[in-house]
């Protein structure tokens, strides 16, 4: 049995350091060296006085489950570990308070990712919980009354939010601040550990004595809550009560152009340069009953409606846009963001990409699936020495919800900064009327699309310099010439060669991406928004600059729109000839 184990903690040793950086590999020699001084074997054996085989066995298969977590992605991307016999691994290490002991480990791993300006931005930590990260769709279900497995499951989703943070700070950290993590776990017995066994293993245990404590759970639905992204003083010291009157009427006069612009038919829209299609490779066209069969299939089980993200993720292709962009210069070609040599970030145009994200949104009661598609550029150029949107890095993100039968009913978009903010519905989403008596930016909707039937996709045209999205319509199938691409994983953006040996994240601490700032800044900071005009990292998009929303608002949706969700007895319009164009706005 002792073989075994020997043989999955070499396994792990090798495959820990797959994708990593310098901290991570310096993490892989620690535990080689552990494992060679027989502390693997300790951790098993100090546990108690009885092991026997079994117990060998168990620590061998957690050890090989914790490989295979640690080899799927390059620590991005989660699979399952084994929950219990990683917990009891934790638990076998020295005496003392195992719940203490974990406590000083991730207190030592934040000290250290603070110190080196390495912390990962998506989800927040939860104050009192340093083995939980909150987003808003996980803080929307404080209020929900769940019941005893839904609590669980609540508090699953928020350990799983925090290891893939962590793991993602762990693969960044320089190799300096890494020993420093490891002489922590070594003194608190957890050196044997790769980094996702040791997180999973005081997650758990942390995780069963908060649930235990009634006073624990009280105190997590008041933490788990996650502030907006808007400066409150930077909104009293900009005198916002009085400047957001003009900046609504701009707000106003770019969503009249913007209308000016949809107005006109695909086929008469400009060209400037020459119009290059991109979309996801796939398969044979999905039909919606099999679409349907999968959604409910993914969130099986679930006690709080989610639907397993890798089913999502399979879907993607299926739902995919097209996006036509008109290539006028070298700023409009569609590429991979990295850093360059001088550690500046950039986007390679000879690797172009289609980054995929599968998340959720609440509407009512009802948990729906959402798809999201970027496209980065390698910068948005400047007209002038006075043009203010202009700068280094651009993107646009198209989203597609979709309702539990498979049809999509919604579609938006925004820019990388979270700007632009514009909604297409179907007919199976009826814009709600705007609140009367404020000049708080509503959901904008400059047209409308129809139902897609089996197979139909929604063709977007993006354009040049700009890159606005300006036109979209319903076509039966991608043009021909289009360039068909796998998706790209948007979680590998958070661990990025740097150019220098070592890993960094293309978002800053703040969720910024640090060198795509622009000139608006110094014109746009009374309404509160970090850095108007930069890129940002997922859960960190305010969208509007007047009122408060966020692109991951988890009632985005039911605050703006009312949603058909169980589809109507006809089915959806075929469409003619090249495709069907969206219908004007209102």
């Amino acid at each position: 049995m002792y073989v075994i184990l020997r043989r999955a903690c070499t396994a792990c040793q090798l495959c820990a350091g797959a994708g990593a950086g310098a901290g991570a590999v310096e993490w892989r020699r620690a535990y080689g060296e552990a494992r060679q001084e027989g502390s693997t074997q300790m951790l098993v054996a100090k546990r108690s006085p009885s092991h026997g085989g079994d117990d060998l066995l168990a620590a061998g298969r957690w050890l090989a489950a914790a490989c295979g977590l640690l080899a799927a992605g390059g620590c991005t991307t989660l699979a399952p570990v084994d929950t219990a016999a990683t917990s009891r691994s934790v638990a076998a290490s020295p005496p003392g308070s195992v719940a203490a002991r974990c406590e000083r480990a991730f207190a030592a791993l934040d000290s250290a990712v603070e110190r080196a300006g390495v912390a990962d931005a998506e989800g927040l930590r939860v104050a009192g919980f340093p083995y939980l990260r909150s987003n808003r769709l996980l803080a929307s279900f404080r209020a929900a009354g769940l019941d005893g497995a839904g609590e669980r499951a609540w508090h699953v989703a928020m350990m799983q939010l925090d290891r893939e943070g962590r793991l993602v700070e762990i693969a960044n950290l320089p190799p300096s601040a890494t020993r420093e993590v490891l002489a922590t776990l070594h003194a608190e017995g957890f050196a044997a550990l790769p980094p996702a066994a040791w997180l999973e293993g005081c997650g758990s245990a942390l995780r069963d004595r908060d649930l235990a404590d009634p006073a624990a759970r009280d105190r997590l639905r008041s933490a788990v809550a996650v502030p907006d992204d808007y400066a409150t003083w930077k909104r009293v010291l900009g005198l916002y009560a009085l400047t957001r009157i003009p900046f609504a009427g701009g707000v106003r006069r770019w969503q009249d152009d913007t209308r000016a612009v949809f107005a006109v038919p695909w086929e008469q829209q400009p060209i400037t340069g020459r119009l290059v299609h991109y979309s996801l490779a796939s398969a044979a066209p999905l039909p919606r009953f099999e679409a349907a069969r999968r959604l409910a299939d993914a969130r099986a089980g679930s006690p709080l409606g989610l639907h397993d993200p890798q089913v999502l993720l399979e879907l993607a292709a299926a739902y995919a846009p097209v996006f036509v962009v008109d290539e006028a210069s070298p700023a409009d070609r569609v590429g991979r963001p990295l850093f360059d040599a001088m550690g500046l970030p950039t986007v390679d145009a000879a690797l172009p990409a289609i980054f995929v994200r599968a998340t959720h949104t609440r509407y009512r009661a009802q948990v729906l699936p959402q798809l999201v598609y970027t496209i980065w550029f390698p910068e948005r150029p400047k007209d002038g020495p006075f043009d203010l949107l202009g700068g280094r890095l651009d993107a646009v993100v198209w989203r597609v919800t979709l309702a539990e039968d498979g049809e999509p009913l919604l579609f938006d978009t925004i820019h990388g900064c979270g700007c632009y903010h514009l909604f297409f519905p179907t007919p199976r989403a009826t814009p709600l009327p705007p609140p009367p008596d404020t000049l708080d930016e509503h959901a904008f909707v400059p047209a409308r699309l129809p139902r897609l039937g089996d197979g139909e996709r929604v063709v977007v045209r993006i354009a040049p310099g700009t890159h606005y999205v300006s036109a979209m319509a319903a076509v039966a199938a991608a043009p021909e010439g289009t360039l068909r691409l796998h998706p790209a994983d948007e979680a590998s953006l958070r661990s990025l060669p740097d150019g220098a040996g070592g890993r960094r994240s293309l978002y800053g601490p703040d969720g910024i991406v640090q060198g795509s700032e622009r000139g608006e800044r110094y014109v746009f900071w009374p309404m509160g928004v970090a850095e108007p005009g930069a890129q940002r990292q997922w859960g960190r998009h305010a969208t509007a600059f007047v009122g408060r929303r966020h692109f991951d608002d988890a009632d985005l949706l039911e605050r703006n729109f009312r949603l058909e969700l169980t589809a109507p007895t006809s089915p959806p319009g075929r469409p003619r000839g090249d495709g069907r164009s969206a219908q004007r706005g209102r």
